[in-house]
């Protein structure tokens, strides 16, 4: 199964191959205009260089992106990449995907995070043996959490560092 890109009003989330995460990884600067995106010296940041090898794994498990894997996160207007973000993988028995997303410090608090976030949640609960979708936040990340609470998900509970959090089809 293909999955194409997902635009939203100001962003394109555009799945990552093998190819294209092991070219950042190695600092490949072709890989960029090959997209059709601008380089900036702002992204990969470090939390994006330590989570490319699990991408690629990931990945590696496929071959082809399914969109339950691994998104860049691309502003509309300049086509530089402000983040990553997807799923760990495929739904499990359950029908439960996990979400994650991460956007550069730069432009954090300007919304990028819940647009990606409601995004990839929307194209999830689209897709056929997704039943829901999960995600967690650490305790003190007030902006993820309301983030997660905005898209309507529900606390389903806590340990000592994490909010665990789900929503349901219906």
């Amino acid at each position: 199964m293909g999955v194409d890109r997902i635009i939203t009003d100001r962003l394109i989330l555009i799945p990552f191959s093998i190819n294209t995460a092991v070219s950042i990884l190695e600092q490949n600067p072709e890989i960029f205009a090959g997209l059709g995106l601008q380089q900036t010296s702002l992204w990969p940041d470090q939390e994006a260089i330590e989570t490319l090898p699990k991408i690629i794994r990931n990945l590696e498990l496929v071959g082809d992106p399914t969109g339950f894997e691994s998104w860049m996160v691309v502003l509309k207007s300049d086509k530089t990449v402000i983040g990553d973000a997807g799923f760990k993988g495929r739904p499990n028995k359950a029908g439960e995907v996990d979400l994650g997303y991460a956007i550069i410090e730069q432009e954090q608090r300007k919304g990028y995070g819940m647009e990606v976030a409601r995004a990839l949640t929307e194209w999830a609960l689209e897709q056929q043996k997704v039943n829901s979708v999960t995600a967690k936040c650490f305790i003190g990340n007030t902006g993820s959490a309301r983030i997660l609470q905005k898209l309507g998900m529900t606390e389903t509970h806590r340990d000592e560092e994490m909010i665990y959090w789900q929503i349901k089809i219906g």
